[in-house]
C-alpha cells in the first residue's frame, strides 16, 4: 500500500500535492498544506521542458475546455499558507549595518542589548546566516527597522510587473 510522502501513513488515495514547490503524493490530512496538482491526460509532447507563460495559459484554456473554474484565460496559481508568511529581506545585512552604525553603536553594544553573542552579529552582518524568528524581533524592535518583505512585493513580480532578476528557472518548467 503507497505511503504520504509527507507523514508517512499508509493510504490507499494519495492526491499529488505541490507543497513549496515539491510535489509530493500525500494522504488526505497532509494534501492541505499545499495546491493540488491537476494531472491533465493531453498527447505526450515531443519536448522535455516548455516555458511557464506557454503551458500554463494553453493548458488551463484548451486542455479543460474553458470551463475551469479558475475564470477564463487567468492562470493565477491559488494562495496556500505559506504565501502569508514574511520572508527575510535580501538586503537583511546591510539593513542590520546601516541602522547599528546610524546609532553609533558596535557590534559588542548591540551584541549586549539584544542578550545575543556579539560572532552572531558579525554573521548576521555579513550575510554568513539569516536571523531566527526571535533575533529577527529583537533586532527589528532596538534597530527600529524591519527586515522582512512583505507578500505583497512577490504578487506584483509575478503578475507581469517588471523584473530584473528573471532566470531561466523562473520560466522553465520541466514536464516529465
Amino acid at each position: 500500500m503507497p505511503q504520504c510522502e509527507m507523514c508517512g501513513a499508509e493510504s490507499s488515495s494519495l492526491t499529488t500535492t505541490k507543497v513549496e514547490g515539491a510535489e509530493l503524493d500525500l494522504c488526505d490530512e497532509c494534501s492541505d498544506f499545499g495546491t493540488e496538482v491537476r494531472t491533465e491526460s493531453s498527447s505526450s509532447s515531443s519536448t522535455k521542458y516548455s516555458t511557464s507563460s506557454s503551458s500554463s495559459s494553453s493548458s488551463s484554456s484548451s486542455a479543460s475546455g474553458g470551463t475551469d473554474s479558475s475564470g477564463g484565460g487567468s492562470s493565477r496559481r491559488r494562495r496556500d499558507m505559506f504565501d502569508d508568511m514574511d520572508q527575510v529581506a535580501t538586503d537583511y545585512d546591510d539593513r542590520i549595518r546601516s541602522a547599528r552604525e546610524d546609532r553609533g553603536l558596535s557590534q559588542e553594544d548591540l551584541a549586549n542589548e539584544l542578550n545575543e553573542k556579539a560572532s552572531l552579529i558579525r554573521k548576521l552582518e555579513r550575510g554568513d546566516v539569516l536571523p531566527s524568528d526571535g533575533v529577527q524581533t529583537k533586532l527589528e524592535r532596538e534597530l527600529d527597522i524591519s527586515l522582512s518583505e512583505g507578500s505583497g512585493d512577490e504578487d506584483a513580480e509575478w503578475s507581469g510587473g517588471s523584473s530584473t532578476t528573471t532566470t531561466l528557472g523562473d520560466v522553465v518548467k520541466r514536464k516529465d
